[in-house]
């Protein structure tokens, strides 16, 4: 029983270091950028508020599972920026070293679950992960629109950029979301003549 007390506790105390990966996202205020750490916590948020936008098909708590394991890998991987110039490859091929070395540190069963579910979230194939793929990709441009613009101007996006990166994984897994989302993009960018 300690072992197994010793590598979940080594596990935790790795995962504190994703309060210290900075997203290119800020917080609304504008005062900050956010950490990972907050952003998997307030996705988890928008997803229990927002459950009801959910297929019937889904269930929220292995939704929730997954929403609070996804970015564990950016400790080694960082993060990268929907909106940045990434090499997608190069980024993949981190996380999954990243997934590798950081579910490993768990007790057998529990470092399998995990990283099912984080491959399942990466996959977003089945229903489940659909739903926890659009609520990742909403509370940025929510939190966009609020501060308005957020660090949009700054990394020039589009409203295509934004349908496409943005708009397709939301109607996937949350077509009412993007129905409420999609008016408000285009009222914001059009005044711009950015759309």
């Amino acid at each position: 029983m300690t072992q197994r007390i010793d590598a979940q506790m080594a596990f935790l105390l790795e995962a504190d270091q994703l309060k210290s990966v900075l997203r290119a996202s800020r917080l609304i205020d504008g005062s900050r950028r956010e950490n990972s750490a907050e952003h998997s916590w307030h996705i988890m948020l928008y997803a229990l508020v927002l459950a009801d936008q959910a297929g019937p098909d889904v269930n929220i708590n292995r939704v929730l599972k997954m929403l609070l394991l996804h970015d564990l890998v950016e400790i080694d991987a960082g993060d990268a920026p929907i909106h940045g110039d990434v090499d997608h490859a190069a980024m993949a091929a981190k996380e999954i070293a990243a997934a590798d070395r950081l579910f490993a540190m768990l007790p057998d069963g529990q470092a399998q679950e995990f990283r099912a579910l984080w491959d399942e979230f990466e996959a977003a194939q089945t229903g489940d992960a659909r739903f926890a793929k659009a609520i990742d990709r909403i509370q940025v441009p929510v939190a966009n629109l609020a501060s308005g613009g957020g660090t949009w101007a700054e990394y020039n996006v589009t409203m295509d950029q934004l349908e496409q990166r943005v708009g397709t994984p939301i109607k996937r897994g949350a077509p009412g979301l993007w129905d409420w989302l999609l008016p408000r993009l285009k009222a914001f960018f059009a005044p711009s003549g950015q759309a």
